[in-house]
C-alpha cells in the first residue's frame, strides 16, 4: 500500500469516527419513545419541578420529551432556571403550544426559544415578554433597562441559530412587548412547524437536526411510542396556588379562623385550619404580582368585623368591614399592569368576601355570647344560685 493511499484511508476512517456521535444518537432515537408533559397556567416553581422530573425520566428511558404548553407567563427567575434545564438536557426538548387558542405569552416565549425544537397549533399566540415588577407595576427606569437588556441577550443567544429575522422578533418581544400568531412565527423562523395536534407536530419535525448538549442530533419522531407523565398531587396543588381566586379564598378562611382561635383559645380546629390556609395563601402570593397594601386592607377588614362582634355597633362596623374586605381583595390582586392571570374580578372578590365576612360575624358573635354566659359548672357556676339548707346552721343563717 502506497503511503498517500494509506493516509487517505486513515483520514477517511477518522472522518467516519468523527461522525459517530452524530449518527449514533439519531439511530438511538428511532428505538426509543417520547415522554409527553402537558400543562397550562402561569410559570411557577411547581411547573419547573414538573419539567425537571419529566426531562430526567426521558433521559433515563426515552429519546425525547414533548411539552404541550399553554401559559400566560410568570416568574423570570423560574423561567431562566427552566431554560437552563432545557439547554442542559441530554435528550431533545420539544415544546408545542396547544390547543387552539392557547398562548406562550411573556415567559412562555422565552421557553419556546429555549426548546430544541418547537411548534404551535393554529390560532395560538407567542410573545409580549416585557418584564414587570413583582407587584405588577412598572420597574424603575434603570432597573427596567437592565432587565430588558438581560432578557434580550438571553433571547439572542437562544434564537441566533434561527436567523436574523427570528432574533429581531425575539428582541421585539422583550423591548416592545410584541406578540405574533403561529403563522407569523413560522414565517420568520421563530418556530419549526404549525401543527394541528401533537402527532402532526412529530411527523413534521421528523428528520430535523438539532443541537442537544453540544452535539448535533437528527430527530426520528414519526411513529415513535409516546408516554404521558402527569403532574404529581403536590405539584398540582402548588401550581393551582398561582390562581388569585384560590389564594383569595384561602385568605378569607385563614385570617378569620386565626382570629377566632385567638378570641376563644382552647380548641385547635380553627387555629389549625387558619395556619394551614395562611401558609398556602402566602405561598400563592409569592407566585403572583400582588400589591401588599391589599393584604393589609384584608387584615383591617377582619379586625373591623371582630369589633362588630364584640361591641354593640349595630352593624356599622360590619358593613365597613365587608366593604374593606372586598376593596382589599381587589387592591391585592389588581396591581397596575398586572397580567390577566393575576387579576381578580369584582364578582369573584364579592363572592369570596361577603360569605366569609358573614360567617366570621356569626361565629365570632356566638363565641362572644358563650364567653359572656354564666358558667354552669365548677365553683364559678354556683355564684348567684339559690341553695337549700338541709341541716341546721350553726350559729345561724
Amino acid at each position: 500500500m502506497k503511503l498517500p493511499t494509506f493516509r487517505l484511508l486513515l483520514w477517511a476512517l477518522l472522518f467516519l469516527l468523527g461522525l459517530a456521535p452524530v449518527v449514533s444518537p439519531a439511530a438511538a432515537q428511532g428505538e426509543g419513545r417520547i415522554v409527553v408533559l402537558e400543562i397550562s397556567g402561569p410559570v411557577t416553581p411547581a411547573m419547573q419541578n414538573y419539567f425537571e422530573r419529566g426531562i430526567a425520566r426521558a433521559e433515563e428511558e426515552a429519546s425525547a420529551v414533548l411539552i404541550v404548553l399553554d401559559t400566560p407567563g410568570g416568574s423570570v427567575d423560574v423561567t431562566l432556571a427552566i431554560v437552563q434545564r432545557f439547554r442542559g438536557a441530554r435528550v431533545p426538548v420539544i415544546l408545542y403550544v396547544a390547543p387552539n387558542g392557547a398562548q406562550a405569552a411573556s415567559a412562555g416565549s422565552v421557553l419556546m426559544a429555549a426548546a430544541h425544537a418547537n411548534g404551535m397549533a393554529p390560532e395560538t399566540v407567542v410573545g409580549a415578554a416585557t418584564p414587570i415588577s413583582l407587584d405588577g407595576t412598572d420597574i424603575p427606569e434603570t432597573a427596567q433597562l437592565k432587565a430588558i437588556e438581560d432578557l434580550k441577550a438571553t433571547m439572542r443567544s437562544l434564537t441566533t441559530r434561527r436567523g436574523e429575522d427570528a432574533v429581531a422578533l425575539a428582541e421585539a418581544m422583550i423591548e416592545e412587548a410584541r406578540a405574533i400568531t403561529a403563522s407569523e412565527a413560522l414565517e420568520v423562523g421563530f418556530i419549526d412547524a404549525v401543527a394541528v395536534d401533537a402527532p402532526d407536530l412529530l411527523v413534521q419535525l421528523d428528520g430535523l437536526t438539532v443541537d442537544v448538549d453540544g452535539q448535533p442530533m437528527t430527530l426520528a419522531l414519526a411513529g415513535v411510542e409516546t408516554s404521558d407523565v402527569a403532574m404529581s398531587a403536590l405539584e398540582t396543588i402548588l401550581h393551582a396556588l398561582a390562581n388569585p381566586t384560590i389564594v383569595g379564598f384561602l385568605l378569607a378562611i385563614a385570617i378569620p379562623a386565626i382570629l377566632i382561635e385567638l378570641q376563644s383559645p382552647g380548641g385547635w380546629v380553627a387555629g389549625f385550619i387558619g395556619v394551614i390556609s395562611l401558609v398556602a395563601a402566602l405561598y400563592g402570593l409569592g407566585q403572583l404580582p400582588v400589591n401588599w397594601f391589599g393584604l393589609a386592607l384584608v387584615a383591617v377588614a377582619f379586625v373591623l368585623l371582630l369589633m362588630e362582634a364584640v361591641s354593640p355597633a349595630f352593624g356599622g362596623l360590619g358593613i365597613v368591614g365587608g366593604i374593606t374586605l372586598v376593596a382589599g381583595m381587589l387592591v391585592l390582586f389588581n396591581a397596575n399592569d398586572a397580567p390577566a392571570f393575576a387579576r381578580l374580578s369584582v364578582g369573584n372578590a364579592i363572592a369570596i368576601s361577603l360569605p366569609s365576612a358573614l360567617f366570621f360575624l356569626y361565629v365570632a358573635t356566638l363565641a362572644m355570647r358563650t364567653r359572656r354566659q354564666q358558667p354552669r359548672t365548677g365553683q364559678e357556676g354556683l355564684i348567684g344560685q339559690i341553695g337549700r339548707v338541709r341541716t341546721p346552721l350553726a350559729p345561724g343563717g
